[in-house]
């Protein structure tokens, strides 16, 4: 028998009630390897390592007095973690702090970080501000590859635009051009990406319509920012690299995928847009 897929019995898509009281059984699992295993892939034999960082702008619970609190929160998931976590069930899970008591901040953020482990089952840190210590807009540097004047005729991902030079370069590209839709609900995710790499020049205008051909595509963030590292892994063959999209929010949250050959994690640069 075929197995179920968790993407069936998720929220998303779905008429949902907002619960208001502590409720952790509101967290919906996607195994990660599933976007791998259609592909007859191993993920754990993938040449990266990174972190999904996401910003929740809509966190508050009531102190011991009933008076509430309001912070944001930043979630830091390993990408070793066996699971992602649906995003609408992070909300309504969020949502459910609404009215219920803690003795204070560092509870709330134990329980948080307890709670989303055990649903990505791996690595979580959570870290809260007040709305006055917010973190300021920042922008990545580097080189911005959107003002070439290319004709685009693909709106499906098309690795066979990525090619190389023959130069040796390290250097940073980013574009605010990527956007994808949700797998299920179709709605449009909007997102700013930085590509950091060390080896053969990559042809501009190429990476820029590749970017542009995610435009159509349907798939989680974190399984859009592993597509697009490997992509350019294969077919560009180079020495290190790093892939960091920065997505616009949607329903309270925003959603940072990092993957790299190098590093483990990265700042939460919070963009404009964001």
């Amino acid at each position: 028998m075929k197995p179920s897929n968790p993407l069936h019995s998720s929220p998303l898509g779905q008429q949902t009630d907002y619960i208001n009281q502590y409720s952790p059984d509101l967290l919906h699992p996607i195994p990660r390897h599933i976007n791998w295993a259609e592909k007859g892939i191993d993920r754990s034999s993938l040449p990266f390592r990174g972190v999904d960082i996401w910003n929740a702008y809509e966190l508050s619970w009531l102190n011991p007095r009933g008076k509430p609190e309001v912070r944001l929160a930043e979630i830091k998931v390993s990408a070793d973690s066996v699971n992602i976590i649906e995003s609408k069930s992070l909300k309504l899970y969020l949502n459910s702090y609404n009215l219920t008591r803690f003795d204070s901040q560092q509870q709330v953020v134990k329980q948080l970080t307890n709670d989303l482990s055990v649903a990505a089952e791996g690595e979580v840190t959570v870290r809260l501000y007040h709305p006055d210590q917010a973190p300021a807009f920042g922008q990545f540097t580097g080189f911005c590859i959107d003002n070439q004047d290319v004709e685009i005729e693909h709106y499906q991902p098309t690795p066979a635009l990525l090619t190389t030079g023959e130069d040796e370069v390290e250097e940073v590209l980013y574009s605010h051009l990527l956007k994808s839709n949700c797998p299920v609900t179709g709605q449009p995710d909007w997102a700013t990406i930085g590509i950091s790499y060390k080896g053969k020049d990559i042809d501009r205008e190429g990476l820029l319509k590749y970017i542009i051909s995610y435009r159509e595509h349907g798939d989680f963030h974190e399984q859009c920012v592993e597509n697009i590292f490997m992509d350019i892994w294969q077919q560009c063959q180079p020495e290190n690299l790093s892939v960091y999209a920065r997505y616009v929010r949607r329903g309270g949250l925003d959603i940072n995928p990092f993957r790299s050959s190098e590093m483990d994690d990265i700042d939460n640069l919070r963009l404009s847009r964001q």
